[in-house]
């Protein structure tokens, strides 16, 4: 059984191809994450899972059903048990944290007292147990992140996807957050589909990585081994660099070729 997979998915818009004859499957509660520069496609991946366009050819199943092919979305975004993460949050400025937490409960017709136990649960996960009250400005940078977390994590989804979630964030903040996402998912057991153009972000997140370019899949493979592989690429790249230096460049001291 795979939680997502693409059959040969191609999307255009207008006369671009931005992602071409795609193929990718994805386990259940498996971490994946999609590496590559601006416009390579990533995404896109995602809003095509997500339902929010469909793919110009090929097909796409979620648990084995087919919910978009050939130009078609056959089950709309809402009715796809999925949770989404937005670069840029997304969060609603004139409402509490409770309440951007409540407004998706709220339109599946969630009972009060339903939705505040999860909104409870979901604060309790992410440790802003004390900020439900407040709004959006009120928070910072950091728990502004978790609650677009709580807000995707009290849908209880399956299949939670996140694009560029801690690109804004500072180095120290943004390993916090990189540990509390990968425990949450260890915890609950989601699948995870992860964007990113950072390589020791993806590494740290990622049992899988699919590297990407221009629209296709360049390489992929365990974490471990495309960790090796770009090693490989940067340390050939050092030596090469070296063995091009001009004449009169100084020759390095011990300890410091390679930095």
């Amino acid at each position: 059984m795979s939680a997502i997979e693409f059959r040969g998915v191609s999307k255009r818009y207008g006369e671009r191809l931005v992602l071409r004859n795609f193929s990718l499957r994805v386990g259940p509660a498996e971490r994946v994450v999609l590496l590559g520069p601006s416009g390579c496609g990533k995404t896109t991946v995602l809003r095509l899972v997500a339902g929010f366009i469909a793919p110009n050819e090929g097909a796409i199943t979620i648990n084995d059903e087919v919910v978009a092919t050939d130009g078609k979305i056959l089950r709309p975004p809402d009715d796809r048990g999925i949770g989404m993460v937005f670069q840029d949050l997304a969060l609603w400025p004139h409402m509490t944290v409770e309440g951007n937490l409540a407004f998706g409960l709220k339109a599946q017709g969630i009972p009060r007292a339903g939705r505040q136990a999860r909104i409870a649960e979901a604060l309790r996960r992410v440790h802003l147990e004390r900020c439900a009250l407040a709004k959006p400005a009120e928070l910072s940078g950091g728990e502004q992140q978790r609650v677009a977390l709580a807000r995707a994590l009290v849908m209880e989804p399956r299949l939670l996807l996140m694009d560029e979630p801690l690109s804004s964030l500072d180095f120290e903040l943004s390993l916090t957050l990189r540990e509390e996402i990968l425990r949450l998912q260890e915890t609950l057991g989601f699948t995870l589909v992860y964007v990113t153009h950072n390589l020791e972000e993806a590494f740290f997140i990622a049992q899988r990585v699919v590297v990407m370019k221009a629209g296709e899949i360049d390489r992929i493979g365990p974490a471990r081994a495309i960790h090796t592989h770009f090693e490989a690429l940067l340390n050939a790249s050092r030596t090469k660099e070296a063995s091009y230096a001009p004449v009169s460049s100084p020759v390095p001291q011990e300890g410091t070729w390679g930095r």
